[in-house]
């Protein structure tokens, strides 16, 4: 499926602008849609609604930590109930 197209944002002037930029701005912020200024034909700026900011990235996995105890203290239990002990010595022949 081919990606749909954006339709074009609707441009005005940066003179038609400035004489209504208020009653643009709320327009804007009552419909959500976006406007381009264009200056001499050019787009300059784009005008839409502001967002909120994004959640900071700092704690956002917070109480999603599980504790298994410790994992890094040696399990001398486990390791001699396995066939293949590393820590006993081989007899020599």
């Amino acid at each position: 499926m081919p990606p749909r197209a954006v339709p074009p944002a609707p441009t005005i002037s940066a003179s038609e602008f400035k004489a209504t930029c208020l009653e643009l701005m709320d327009h804007i912020a009552q419909t959500g849609t976006e406007l381009v200024v264009t200056k001499r034909g050019h787009p300059m700026v784009r005008i839409s609604t502001a967002t909120t900011a994004p959640a900071s990235a700092w704690g956002f996995m917070a109480g999603t930590i599980v504790r298994h105890g410790d994992i890094v203290a040696p399990d001398a239990e486990s390791w001699a109930a396995t066939a293949t002990d590393p820590l006993q010595r081989i007899p020599r022949r």
